[in-house]
C-alpha cells in the first residue's frame, strides 16, 4: 500500500478487514478521535486502547512502517501538510520544474490531479449521490468555505436547473441555524471543505448530519474532520505547483455529479430547459443569435 497516495487515517480503515480482534480494537481506537488517539507513547497508546504495547508495533508494521517512531514521523508529515500555509505551500513546489514552463508543470499536474480523483471515487458511492441529488422528495443544500463556496454556488446552479428545492448557504455562519431550522431528515447536503479546515463548516456538518440529513463531503485527500458525520465522502487531490491548491478536481467531481444526475433526470430535465430557454427569450436575458 503506497503511504503517499494513502493518508494514514485511510490506511487504518482499509486494513481493518486483515487485522486480529486485538489489532481491529486498536484501530478502532485510534479511529475514534484520529488523530489525537495516535500522538501518544506506544505504552500509553496500548494502555488507552486496552491492548498490549506489541500489538501497537505488529498494526503499524501492518500498515507498511518500520516501528511506531517510523509511523509517527509520517503522521507528523501529513498534519503538516493538511495544514500548509499558501507561504509552505509555494516553498514546497519552488525549483521543482526549472526547465518547464510554468503553463507545462501546472497543466501535468492538473490533469495527474484529475486522474487520480476521478480515478479513486468509488462507483457505487458516486451512484447513490447521485441517486440521492435526483430525488425530489428531499431538498439539496449546498455549503463551501472561503475558498469553495464558490464552486458550491456553482452546482447549486446547475442542479437548479434540473430540478427544484436547492438551496446555496450563505458563507456567513450566522445565517446557518434558520438554514438548519428548515432542514429535513432525508435532504442532502453537499459540502466542501478542504484544508486548512473550516471548524465553522465541519460544526454545520455535525448539526444537519443530527437531524437526519444525509451528507456528501467533497474534500481534499487528506480528508476533513467533518467526514466522521458523512455518509459519503469523495477525496480530491487539489495540490498543484503554487502557494494555493488547486479547485479544478472539485469542479470536475461536481461536473461528473452533475452529468450523472442529469442522466437520471432527463426527460424532466429537458421539460425544465425548454421553459427556461422560453423565460430567456421574453426576459431578454441573452443576445440573441444573429439570423
Amino acid at each position: 500500500m503506497s503511504q503517499k497516495q494513502h493518508t494514514i487515517e485511510m490506511q487504518l480503515r482499509e486494513a481493518l478487514p486483515e487485522l486480529t480482534r486485538a489489532e481491529r480494537q486498536l484501530a478502532g481506537h485510534m479511529l475514534s478521535n484520529f488523530p489525537v488517539t495516535v500522538l501518544g507513547t506506544v505504552a500509553s497508546v496500548a494502555r488507552a486502547a486496552g491492548v498490549s504495547n506489541p500489538t501497537v508495533v505488529r498494526l503499524v508494521q501492518k500498515l507498511g512502517y518500520s516501528g511506531y517512531p517510523e509511523f509517527q514521523s509520517g503522521l507528523h508529515d501529513e498534519l503538516s501538510e493538511k495544514l500548509a500555509s499558501p507561504i509552505a505551500k509555494h516553498d514546497k513546489w519552488a525549483g521543482s520544474f526549472p526547465s518547464e514552463h510554468i503553463l507545462h508543470s501546472f497543466a501535468d499536474k492538473l490533469v495527474e490531479n484529475l486522474n487520480s480523483t476521478l480515478g479513486q471515487i468509488d462507483q457505487a458511492s458516486f451512484d447513490e449521490t447521485t441517486r440521492l441529488l435526483s430525488d425530489s422528495e428531499h431538498r439539496i443544500y449546498t455549503l463551501g468555505g472561503r475558498l469553495t463556496h464558490s464552486v458550491a454556488d456553482y452546482f447549486a446552479t446547475a442542479l437548479k436547473v434540473m430540478r427544484g428545492e436547492v438551496v446555496v448557504l450563505s458563507s456567513m455562519p450566522n445565517t446557518w441555524p434558520p438554514a438548519l431550522l428548515d432542514m429535513r431528515e432525508g435532504d442532502v447536503l453537499v459540502a466542501f471543505d478542504v484544508r486548512r479546515y473550516e471548524p465553522a463548516v465541519v460544526q454545520l456538518v455535525e448539526l444537519a448530519s443530527e437531524q437526519g440529513v444525509d451528507i456528501v463531503l467533497i474534500t481534499d485527500r487528506w480528508v476533513s474532520p467533518a467526514a466522521a458525520h458523512a455518509r459519503f465522502t469523495m477525496p480530491c487531490y487539489i495540490e498543484a505547483p503554487s502557494a494555493w491548491d488547486s479547485i479544478t478536481p472539485l469542479v470536475a467531481l461536481v461536473e461528473a455529479l452533475l452529468a450523472g444526475v442529469q442522466e437520471r433526470r432527463w426527460d424532466e430535465t429537458r421539460e425544465r430547459l425548454g421553459r427556461m430557454e422560453a423565460l430567456y427569450e421574453r426576459t431578454r436575458l441573452f443576445k440573441r443569435p444573429r439570423s
